[in-house]
């Protein structure tokens, strides 16, 4: 039985000009060149406009067997460039308008020239009529304000008016020397992973956990060398940090972390 070669890695691409398949949307020229390379994004520059933009190694596929006439690397989404990085495309769907005349034509059909049915009417007294409505009006005011009542005491009783706000209550599990495979570990994969600051002394990242309400927060002065900093709620609050030496903690950096 034959054996399927195995694909060539990144560094195959060497200093060889190649192509993305399908074509990252937004670019005016589809031919790049590798430039290095981490445990999770590659570098690559465009050969005509000399941007260079990462990507990440979770978006990549195989690279062609063949170079001739130019190497391709796939993509496992097609992605966009815009603001510097790039994304997962989104088509929209673009509902088609309806003609100026096709509501007044669907109107002028639906009406039906056939006669209104005739409705037997009873005539009843003026005073008969308006002691009617007084008593059913009586009626339900009466019933509502009456469980009104009821509902009030039974909750003032069992203390279901009591209203809970969810927070984290147990520790995350989490410490300082956690890097993203050991968050990935004991959390499981983040809904959604980003990275804030590609330059300056400090890089952090950002792993969204909507399920348990929280995002952890990677930090550190390489993406290679992030580690667990602490926990934010949906609402952008710090309820987990790590403790730093002389009595103090990641809190005061987590508040100046800015929202996506």
């Amino acid at each position: 039985m034959s054996v399927q070669p195995i694909p060539p890695p990144i560094e195959h691409l060497g200093q060889r000009p190649f192509s993305f398949y399908p074509p990252i949307l937004n670019t005016e020229h589809n031919e790049w060149i590798f430039r290095r390379e981490t445990w999770s994004e590659i570098l690559v520059c465009n050969t005509k406009t000399n941007n260079e933009v990462w990507i990440p190694r979770r978006f990549l596929g195989e690279i062609s067997r063949i170079e001739e006439p130019v190497m391709i690397l796939g993509l496992l989404k097609e992605l966009e460039y815009k603001s510097g990085q790039v994304w997962p495309s989104e088509r929209r769907v673009i509902e088609i308008p309806r003609a100026v005349n096709e509501g007044f034509r669907s109107l002028a059909q639906d009406v039906s020239p056939s006669p209104a049915p005739v409705v037997g009417i009873r005539l009843e007294s003026g005073t008969e009529l308006r002691i009617g409505k007084l008593i059913g009006v009586v009626l339900v005011v009466g019933i509502l304000g009456c469980f009104l009542l009821v509902s009030f005491f039974r909750s003032a009783r069992d203390g279901s008016r009591i209203t809970y706000t969810p927070v984290v209550q147990t520790s995350l599990g989490l410490s300082g020397t956690d890097d993203y495979f050991a968050v990935v570990r004991k959390m499981g994969s983040p809904a959604s992973d980003h990275w804030k600051s590609e330059t300056g002394e400090m890089q952090y990242r950002i792993l969204v956990y909507p399920e348990q309400g929280v995002s952890v927060i990677l930090m550190g002065p390489e993406r290679s060398k992030a580690l667990y900093v602490g926990a934010l709620d949906r609402n952008w609050h710090p309820v987990d940090s790590v403790a730093l030496p002389g009595g103090r903690s990641t809190a005061s950096m987590l508040k100046s972390i800015e929202r996506f």
